[in-house]
């Protein structure tokens, strides 16, 4: 199971981080991308958790004999998650202190923006701003900034192990009776 749980714990982080890695590749990181960065991003976390689903039904199946409980099947589901969740906050943190020290400036900017196209009123934007900048400034923290993060990837992995849990746990099938 260890060798399972770590092989595709390693490629959901690398799928799921893909895109930061991607942008610091290619020069573009810190460039702003927020009007579908959040959709990109969701969507390669789901793409990389469906991994869990994999992880799972080759321990049920591999090493399990067909059966697996629902706490083991969550537990190889969280490992990967906790593995995943890991490497996607190194590459943040690599990303966010290397190559895009302001990201929570760029990010206020593109809220306000927003924001006034809405047309929020002048006491909903001070508002904001006020927010934005305590943020900015609490953000500059790295555990502040990595605990954050690990809230933006671990309840998507811990949703999906509980989903593939339920889907693939078996019980043994029960002894014959003899006649």
């Amino acid at each position: 199971m260890k060798k399972t749980v770590w092989t595709y714990g390693l490629i959901a982080g690398l799928i799921s981080s893909s895109l930061f890695i991607a942008l610091m590749l290619l020069g573009k990181a810190g460039d702003s991308h927020f009007k579908h960065g959040m959709i990109y991003g969701y969507t390669l976390m789901i793409l990389a958790f469906a991994f869990i689903f994999v992880a799972t039904r080759i321990t049920r199946d591999k090493y399990g004999n067909g059966t697996i409980s629902f706490g083991k099947a969550f537990r190889v589901g969280l490992y990967i998650t906790l593995i995943a969740g890991t490497i996607y906050v190194g590459v943040w943190l690599i990303d966010f202190y290397l190559f895009n020290p302001d990201f929570a400036e760029k990010y206020a900017a593109y809220t306000i923006t927003q924001m006034k196209a809405a047309g929020a009123s002048q006491a909903a934007l001070d508002k904001q701003v006020a927010a934005m900048k305590s943020f900015g400034a609490m953000y500059k923290n790295p555990l502040v900034n990595a605990l954050l993060t690990y809230m933006e990837i671990l309840p998507v992995g811990l949703i999906v192990s509980l989903i593939s849990a339920a889907i693939l746990k078996r019980k043994p099938a029960a002894a014959l009776p003899k006649d």
